[in-house]
């Protein structure tokens, strides 16, 4: 059974950095389309990026238009770790982020419709104005 952390929230002023990782355990990341999810107090949770398999590397992350340029999907299958690189933050960012893993072969494309088997426990995000 895959198991997924994610580290790397806290808290930030507007336009500041972080970088959210979501390391796997149990399982090889790089067969698992990766997608980051997040949810802010009071609301729903939202789809924000996907970092697709690295068997379908012809396919470039994706991203929801009010990340699109800010944030950054990747992933290092050495250390069997994905990343969201978060620059430019504001305080409309603040939420509890989460990652998530489904296998490529269940979902390779409209990445925030899949099913997801694994889900990390999530990390907190603060920006401050």
């Amino acid at each position: 059974q895959m198991q997924l952390a994610e580290s790397g929230g806290g808290m930030v002023q507007a336009g500041g950095s972080l970088r959210l990782s979501c390391a796997a355990s149990g399982g090889t990341l790089s067969s698992y389309a990766v997608s980051w999810f997040r949810q802010a107090p009071g609301k729903e949770r939202e789809f924000v990026a996907a970092v697709p398999a690295s068997v379908n590397w012809g396919g470039s992350p994706y991203y929801v238009d009010s990340v699109k340029g800010r944030f950054t999907g990747s992933r290092d299958n050495d250390k069997n770790t994905v990343y969201l690189q978060m620059n430019d933050l504001r305080p409309e960012d603040t939420a509890v982020y989460y990652c998530a893993a489904v296998h490529v072969g269940y979902c390779s494309g409209s990445f925030w419709l899949c099913d997801y088997n694994y889900w990390g426990q999530g990390t907190h995000v603060t920006v401050s104005s």
